[in-house]
């Protein structure tokens, strides 16, 4: 798909001087999501990686969480009056034998490119229905580690992935890294949350979940859907560049989530789960 940006007129006044020019911006649709024909969610995005997106919105929703459970997502043909396809609407296919809650179909959500799943769940619902605890005897992700230095170095390499927004400065974006700063996977949407779920969504189509070797970042706050989200993955290092909220912090306490915010330079709060940031012995008061 093409569409990942638009070009609009814009009044330019620099100095004084003003001038008539194109301005190129990020493309914002909506992307109603149906699962099994049953339409389920509606969402502004970027498009690009529809498919992606759907799969990892449905792996923060409990509904799948490995890859032989999805059958296939297709663009819906005639989603308008003259039968046209806009690529606007999937359908995601569930594998025979997979349930789906009862809730996720009760209700039908729709989600804005700023707040994602505003007022969804609760922490102990999110905490009792993640397949992978990050806290768990024997868990994948007990050993995981990251020095200071190697978080430090996290945005820039963020940035410098970002190929639309040098274009448009519209976008948010999420990256996908080792513990040791290698960049796995990074996506661009108008909305944080959906950058997070093209990533997800990649993640369990190519039968990596749960990602419980890897370290998040995002390019801004770190809300609780973003914590959900990670959560769920199965992820347990979540960093921003921005501030997270109460209900992140709590989220990640609940859960054993590590919580970065404030990362800019080499100076970061860590907000839950310290134990996987390899600060120096004895440096934290109590």
């Amino acid at each position: 798909m093409g569409r990942v940006t638009e070009r609009r007129r814009v009044i330019r006044v620099r100095d004084g001087a003003v001038s008539a020019r194109p301005d190129t911006l990020v493309a914002e649709e909506p992307l109603e999501i149906r699962l099994n024909g049953k339409p389920l969610a509606i969402t502004m995005r970027t498009p690009g990686d529809d498919f992606a997106l759907a799969a990892g919105f449905l792996v923060s929703e409990g509904v799948l969480g490995h890859q032989d459970e999805l059958a296939n997502i297709v663009y819906c043909a005639g989603a308008t009056e003259d039968g046209s396809n806009t690529y606007n609407v999937v359908d995601v296919k569930l594998a025979p034998g997979v349930a789906v809650p009862d809730i996720t179909l009760e209700r039908n959500v729709y989600t804005t490119s700023s707040c994602g799943l505003c007022g969804k769940a609760s922490l102990d619902a999110v905490r009792t229905t993640a397949r992978w605890p990050l806290t768990a005897d024997g868990a994948e992700t007990a050993g995981v580690r990251i020095e200071p230095r190697t978080l430090s170095a996290l945005p820039d390499r963020l940035r410098a992935a970002q190929r639309v927004f040098d274009r448009t400065g519209g976008l948010h974006a999420a990256a996908l890294f080792t513990p040791d700063g290698e960049l796995l996977d990074v996506r661009e949407d108008v909305g944080r949350h959906n950058a997070v779920d093209k990533l997800v969504g990649r993640a369990l189509q190519q039968g990596l979940l749960p990602l419980s070797g890897a370290v998040l970042l995002v390019s801004g706050r770190a809300s609780f859907e973003l914590a959900q989200k990670a959560v769920m993955a199965g992820i347990p290092v979540l960093a921003a560049v921005s501030a997270p909220s109460s209900l992140a912090v709590d989220l990640a306490a609940e859960t054993g989530l590590t919580l970065v915010g404030f990362l800019r330079g080499t100076s970061m709060n860590v907000y839950a789960g310290e134990e996987r940031v390899a600060l120096p012995t004895g440096a934290v008061e109590r």
